[in-house]
C-alpha cells in the first residue's frame, strides 16, 4: 500500500524470478531503498520548485474551470437554440403571414408614391409644353400612360386622369409634327431671308450697290445631315456636323429653339418615343407640295419687297433735297 499499484506489480514480478529466499529479501531491501531514495529526491525537487508547481497547479485548475464553464455554456446555448427552433417552427405560419403583409404594404406605398407623381403630370406637362421642352414632356407622358395602363389599371380613381393623358398622348404627335414643319420650312427660310435683308440694308448705304450674290446653300444644316448615323457611314469618315439621334439630349436650362437642327432632332426623337414615325413621314409627304409653294410665295414676296425698297432708296438718293 506504500507504493502505487503498478510499482507493487513490478516488485512482485522481480521477486518471483528469484528462487532463493535470501535473494528475494536482498532484492526487496534494494528496491525499498531505491524507492525511499526516489521519494527523498522527489520531495527535494518539490521543495525547490514549490512556486512553479503551485503556479502550474493553479493554472491547470483555472483552465479546467474555464473548460467546464465553456462546456456548460455551450450546452445552454444548444438548449436555447433547440428551444428557439421549436418556437420558430410553431410560429412559422404567423411569421410568413407578417412577411407577406410587409411586402404588400411596401408595394402599396410604392403605388401611392407613383400615383402622387402621376397626379402632378398634367401640370408639369403643361409647363414643358409651354417652354417647348418636348422631349421631357414626351418621356413624362409615355411613362405616365404606361403606368396608368399597367400597374395602376385597376385604380378606379385614376380613370379620368387616364383618359386625359391618353388623349394627350394621341394628339401629342400633331404638335410635334407642326413644330417640325415650322423649323423645316419656315424657320430655316427665315434665316436666309434675314440674311438677305441685312445685305440689302448694307448695300443701300453705298451709292453703287454690287450685284446680289447667289445664295450658298451648301453649308445649311439639314435634317438628313443630322440624322445620319454610323450605319450609313464608313469607319473613319465621321464629320463634326453629323450627330447620332441617340445622343440627342434636352437641356432644360437653355432655349430649346436656339439650335434649330438639335431641336428638330429632339422632335424626331419624341415622335419615335410616341411610335408616330410612319404618321410623321406621311404628314411630311402630304404637306410637302403645299409647304414648298409657301416657301416660293414667301421668297417671292421678300424679293419683291427688297426690290421695291431698293428702288425707293435709289429714287430718294437721286432727288435733290
Amino acid at each position: 500500500s506504500k507504493y502505487p499499484y503498478f510499482c507493487n506489480l513490478f516488485v512482485l514480478r522481480t521477486l518471483s524470478t528469484s528462487d532463493d529466499v535470501e535473494d528475494r529479501e536482498t532484492e526487496k531491501g534494494r528496491l525499498e531503498e531505491a524507492y525511499e531514495k526516489c521519494d527523498r529526491d522527489l520531495d527535494e525537487l518539490i521543495v525547490q520548485h514549490y512556486t512553479e508547481l503551485t503556479t502550474a497547479i493553479r493554472t491547470y485548475q483555472s483552465i479546467t474551470e474555464r473548460i467546464t464553464n465553456s462546456r456548460n455554456k455551450i450546452k445552454q446555448v444548444k438548449e436555447n437554440l433547440l428551444s428557439c427552433k421549436m418556437l420558430l417552427h410553431c410560429k412559422r405560419d404567423e411569421l410568413r403571414k407578417l412577411w407577406i403583409e410587409g411586402i404588400e404594404h411596401k408595394h402599396v406605398l410604392n403605388l401611392l408614391d407613383e400615383i402622387e407623381n402621376i397626379k402632378q403630370v398634367p401640370q408639369k406637362l403643361e409647363q414643358c409644353m409651354a417652354s417647348k421642352h418636348y422631349l421631357n414632356a414626351t418621356d413624362m407622358l409615355v411613362s405616365a400612360v404606361d403606368s396608368l395602363e399597367g400597374p395602376l389599371l385597376q385604380v378606379e380613381g385614376l380613370s379620368d386622369l387616364r383618359l386625359e393623358l391618353h388623349s394627350k398622348k394621341m394628339n401629342m404627335h400633331l404638335v410635334l409634327i407642326d413644330e417640325l414643319h415650322r423649323h423645316l420650312y419656315i424657320k430655316s427660310t427665315n434665316r436666309v431671308g434675314q440674311r438677305n435683308k441685312e445685305k440689302g440694308r448694307i448695300s443701300s448705304l453705298v451709292k453703287e450697290a454690287p450685284p446680289v450674290p447667289l445664295m450658298d446653300v451648301t453649308n445649311l444644316s439639314t435634317p438628313r445631315k443630322f440624322l445620319e448615323t454610323s450605319q450609313f457611314s464608313t469607319p473613319g469618315s465621321s464629320s463634326m456636323r453629323e450627330t447620332s439621334l441617340l445622343e440627342v439630349k434636352e437641356d432644360t436650362e437653355l432655349d430649346p429653339e436656339e439650335n434649330s437642327t438639335v431641336f428638330m432632332g429632339i422632335l424626331i426623337k419624341g415622335l419615335a418615343k410616341l411610335k408616330k414615325i410612319p404618321e410623321t413621314v406621311k404628314a411630311i409627304q402630304d404637306r410637302l407640295e403645299q409647304e414648298l409653294k409657301q416657301i416660293v410665295k414667301r421668297s417671292t414676296t421678300q424679293v419683291a419687297d427688297n426690290g421695291y425698297q431698293r428702288g425707293e432708296n435709289l429714287s430718294q438718293e437721286n432727288q435733290p433735297r
